[in-house]
């Protein structure tokens, strides 16, 4: 599967299930590939995955195979997924808590209320914040946290050069009072993000 730089999923581009059937162990593999540079965890139970238009077209092409909802669950997916493809001067990850134990996962989660807006991107001292998506509110009303949260970073054109300078320091950072990490990107990462602006 060759790696695009397209920032718009449109109906053209999917497949039909029985040729994407086919396709699907090749096309796994090599999205898998992809993500290994484009993943950071950030302290024991956070990982942030950046989403580009190919991981999300995989994640698209995986929920109608599983789903098979058919013509008419097409355009929800591209909905869904279109909003968090990179738009050329930001980035933009899914935040995933990741606890196996559903008591310890629980009582974490509700102590988390508010972190999306917390979680600060820092390139050479400016400071990026963090603009959650705004599908669904992932905080309750009683202070509960979702263990998924979807995250734009806008950059400006200064800041996107900044970011595209090879072994530029960048970290990411979640400053909530009940979880407070930090992680420097990996060159290896910086430099497939960088590829997502255009």
């Amino acid at each position: 599967m060759p790696i695009t730089s397209r920032h718009e999923i449109t109906r053209a581009d999917i497949l039909g299930m029985e040729d994407y059937a086919a396709a699907r162990p090749e096309r796994k593999r090599a999205v898998a590939e992809l993500k290994k540079h484009r993943r950071v965890a950030v302290g024991p139970d956070a990982t942030f995955y950046f989403e580009s238009y190919d991981t999300m077209l995989h994640q698209v092409h995986e929920m109608l195979y599983i789903e098979k909802g058919g013509e008419q669950q097409i355009e929800d997916e591209l909905r869904a997924y279109n909003p968090m493809i990179p738009n050329g001067r930001e980035l933009v990850a899914t935040l995933m808590f990741e606890i196996d134990e559903p008591g310890r996962r629980a009582e974490f989660l509700a102590g988390l209320g508010g972190v999306e807006e917390t979680v600060t991107l820092t390139l050479n001292g400016e400071t990026i914040t963090a603009t959650p998506e705004h599908d669904v509110d992932r905080t309750t009303a009683d202070g509960k946290a979702s263990s998924i949260q979807f995250l734009h970073f806008a950059f400006t054109d200064a800041q996107v050069e900044k970011f595209r300078t090879p072994d530029a320091q960048v970290t990411i950072a979640i400053g909530h009072q009940k979880y407070g990490h930090l992680a420097v990107l990996p060159e290896a990462v910086r430099q497939a993000l960088a590829q997502d602006f255009y």
